[in-house]
């Protein structure tokens, strides 16, 4: 099942830019997903279990290299923006 997920990041931090960035350059290490980025969000597209797991470890890694973060995601399984 393909699915869509538009996530934002919104870092705990005066200087944001830094973590959005480092979000943005870890989601695009993953292969076999469609990835576009936008000014106010990211849009991850492909194969349910790949593009979940890819969200997630990229959470959990800009977690220990940025700390804290808000993160708004919309996932639309069956759905293909891209």
């Amino acid at each position: 099942m393909q699915v869509t997920i538009d996530i934002s990041m919104y870092p705990n931090r005066e200087d944001f830019i830094p973590p959005i960035d480092g979000f943005i350059e870890k989601i695009n290490q993953f292969d076999n997903l469609e990835i576009i980025t936008f000014p106010t969000s990211t849009v991850v597209q492909g194969e349910y279990k790949h593009a979940m797991n890819a969200v997630q470890e990229t959470i959990a890694a800009c977690y220990l290299e940025f700390n804290m973060a808000i993160y708004v995601a919309k996932i639309i399984p069956g759905y293909e923006a891209l």
